[in-house]
C-alpha cells in the first residue's frame, strides 16, 4: 500500500514531467527531419550499409524491427535493426537515427567499456529489480529494516544503469555525426538537423535517469522513515 502515498508524487512528479517533455520533443523534431529530405537522396538502409563498410563493419548486418523509432543494434546477433520509417526514408532524420545505431556497432567492436560495463548489468538489474520489491515488501511486512534497505539497494541497480546508459548513448551520438560528416553524406545544415533529432532523443535518456532516481529517493524515504520509528 506503500505506493498510495501521496508523498510519492513529490518524487515522481517532476520526473515524470521531463519524461512527457522529453518524449514530446522526440517526436516533434523527428516528425520534423523526417520530412526534411536529406541532400543525396540516400534511404536509412542504405546509409547504414555505407557507413557499417566504412567503418569495418561489413560483417554486421541489416534487419527491419516493427514500430516506430524501435531502431537498435543487437550486438549479440551484430544486426542493425531499422523500423521501416527510418530504413527506406530519405530524411536528416532517418541519417542522424542510423549513424547513431551504426555508432553503437563501433562501440561494440572497439570494446568500449562503458557499453561492456552496461551489457553486463541488463540481467543483474532485471534480477535485482524483481529481488528489491521482495525485499521491501518483505521488509515492510515483517518490520525488518535491513530488508527494507537490502530490497532499497537492489533498486539502486535500476539508477546506475540509467547513469550507465546515459555516457553510451551521448558517445554514439558523437560518432554518429563525426560518421555523417566524415563520409559526406550531411553538409552543415544536415548535420545541425542530425545534431537535434540526437539531442532530443538523449533527453530521453536524461529523463529516465531523473525518473529511476526520484523513485530511488522515495524507497529511501520510506526506508528511513521506518528506521525512526524503530528507535
Amino acid at each position: 500500500m506503500f505506493y498510495l502515498d501521496p508523498i510519492y508524487f513529490f518524487f515522481a512528479l517532476p520526473p515524470l514531467l521531463l519524461v512527457l517533455y522529453a518524449q514530446f520533443k522526440v517526436q516533434s523534431t523527428y516528425g520534423k527531419f523526417l520530412k526534411t529530405p536529406n541532400m543525396t537522396g540516400i534511404t536509412g538502409a542504405q546509409a547504414a550499409r555505407r557507413l557499417l563498410d566504412a567503418s569495418g563493419l561489413g560483417y554486421v548486418g541489416i534487419d527491419g524491427t516493427p514500430g516506430e523509432l524501435s531502431d537498435h543494434y543487437d550486438p549479440s546477433q551484430k544486426v542493425l535493426r531499422l523500423s521501416s520509417g527510418v530504413a527506406y526514408s530519405a530524411s536528416v532524420a532517418s541519417l542522424g537515427i542510423v549513424a547513431h545505431e551504426v555508432g553503437h556497432a563501433v562501440q561494440d567492436q572497439r570494446a568500449f567499456l562503458p557499453m561492456q560495463v552496461r551489457t553486463g548489468l541488463v540481467p543483474i538489474v532485471n534480477l535485482g529489480t524483481t529481488l528489491g520489491y521482495i525485499f521491501f515488501l518483505a521488509g515492510i511486512f515483517l518490520q525488518f529494516t535491513g530488508l527494507v534497505w537490502a530490497g532499497v539497494g537492489l533498486f539502486s541497480l535500476g539508477f546506475v544503469f540509467t547513469v550507465v546508459t546515459l555516457p553510451v548513448e551521448l558517445n554514439a551520438s558523437s560518432r554518429a555525426l563525426a560518421l555523417l560528416w566524415n563520409n559526406g553524406l550531411v553538409g552543415t545544415t544536415e548535420l545541425a538537423g542530425a545534431k537535434a533529432v540526437l539531442d532530443a532523443a538523449a533527453l530521453t535518456y536524461v529523463a529516465a535517469m531523473a525518473q529511476a532516481l526520484g523513485n530511488l529517493l522515495y524507497y529511501v524515504f520510506l526506508a528511513l522513515g521506518m528506521g525512526r520509528r524503530d528507535d
